[in-house]
């Protein structure tokens, strides 16, 4: 199947995972689910186009992997995160100033976030996926230790916000443990990085540099739009010591906390 045409069955896979997610979130009203599903199927587009795509078959099992892998980690932890849990307060607040209209509001803000979602998997995956030949070895080697330290990164960021979270003596404290005492964010650092590591898969391969797209993209994302700006605005209004924090942390590279 050509290039083109995966990405029109990927059109019509998101497309019904969104749909999904907003017939989920009339029942359970709780939008935050949408999270889980877009990372399952951010997943599961790296399969797709591992399946569909003509380039090698190692290359094409290892982008499946990567990508699998990936979505299906960040899918369940977002999942548990939020099944049976009060909706996420992003959501709520959409909800109520929405309003009447706030469900086809809803369906259509799910639907708009495809958007991302398509330019996410098309820049990451197609050019892996349809390159004529095997990547370098050192290419291979680059993009699996990329990816490692990635997911690897993203897991124990999580690991370390469930764990500070789930201390009592914790509730309205800023968390600094771990990777948090170096990143207000380390797991969007982490998440971006994730992006970089199918670069080096379509090194050397036509519309290879499309591939450095996808980390711009997640990053500006997380940085400008949904992520960091949504979330310090609202910690900054309900933990005291937040503006400290920020002050003293960096945004997303780790980096050594500022002493004044």
């Amino acid at each position: 199947m050509s290039p083109l045409h995966a990405f029109l069955v990927s059109i019509v896979l998101v497309v019904l995972a969104k749909t999904f997610a907003w017939l989920l979130q009339l029942r359970t009203r709780n939008a935050g689910l949408v999270d889980a599903i877009w990372a399952l199927t951010l997943g599961g587009l790296a399969v797709l186009y591992a399946l569909l795509g003509s380039a090698p078959a190692g290359t094409r099992a290892l982008l499946a992997l990567m990508g699998g892998l990936w979505g299906l980690r960040l899918g369940w932890h977002l999942w548990r995160r939020n099944w049976g849990k009060p909706e996420d307060w992003r959501y709520a607040r959409f909800r109520a100033d929405w309003g009447k209209d706030a469900d086809w509001k809803m369906f259509a803000f799910f639907q708009f976030q495809n958007l991302f979602t398509l330019m996410l998997s098309a820049s990451a995956f197609i050019a892996v996926a349809y390159r004529p030949d095997l990547p370098a070895s050192w290419a291979v080697a680059l993009a699996l230790g990329i990816w490692l330290v990635s997911v690897l990164g993203e897991g124990l960021a999580d690991r370390q916000m469930e764990a500070f979270r789930a201390n009592p003596a914790n509730k309205g404290r800023v968390c600094r443990d771990g990777l948090w005492r170096y990143s207000r964010h380390p797991n969007y650092f982490f998440e971006c990085l994730h992006w970089l590591a199918y670069w080096p898969l379509a090194w050397g391969a036509p519309y290879a540099w499309a591939g450095l797209f996808a980390p711009l993209v997640m990053a500006w994302l997380l940085l400008k739009l949904s992520g960091v700006p949504l979330l310090e605005a609202e910690m900054t209004l309900r933990k005291p010591g937040y503006a400290d924090y920020v002050r003293r942390t960096s945004a997303l590279i780790p980096w050594f906390p500022k002493k004044n």
